[in-house]
């Protein structure tokens, strides 16, 4: 922060927002924040596996899938019929699977997630507020 105040000596203002470190622009098919996303009602700092998903800008992957893989059926405004394609296992080899999902974006940084009968909505978590196991993960 001396760097700051040597600055602001200067007669430089810099504002808060380019203080803070920044989360990456939304993008991909969902125009999405790419990183970890958490179940609503989960905190950042130590979720479960199952409250987990993580978006690429390709698809929506769980803790225990990943390479995930979006073929649009259709479109709506901000709801997407999709049929996703993954490999099911976090590491190592595994057979790929589809299933169709319904993905409705409320905005950059909050999905709701609608497979079959159930659907739970997910929010982004900044990598800054995310256990170290998960930091590299979310990049």
């Amino acid at each position: 922060m001396k760097w700051l105040a040597a600055l602001c000596g200067l007669g430089v203002t810099i504002s808060a927002a380019a203080q803070v470190t920044r989360s990456p622009e939304p993008r991909g098919v969902y125009r999405l924040t790419p990183g970890i996303y958490v179940e609503q009602g989960t905190g950042c700092a130590a979720p479960p596996n199952a409250s987990i998903r993580r978006y690429d800008g390709r698809g929506i992957s769980g803790a225990h899938s990943r390479a995930c893989r979006v073929t649009m059926l259709s479109r709506r405004g901000n709801r997407y019929s999709v049929s996703q394609s993954c490999i099911d296992a976090g590491a190592g080899p595994a057979p790929r699977s589809s299933e169709r999902q319904v993905v409705t974006v409320r905005d950059a940084t909050t999905f709701t997630l609608r497979r079959g009968a159930s659907a739970s909505t997910f929010r982004y978590c900044p990598i800054a507020q995310l256990p170290a196991d998960l930091r590299e993960y979310a990049r």
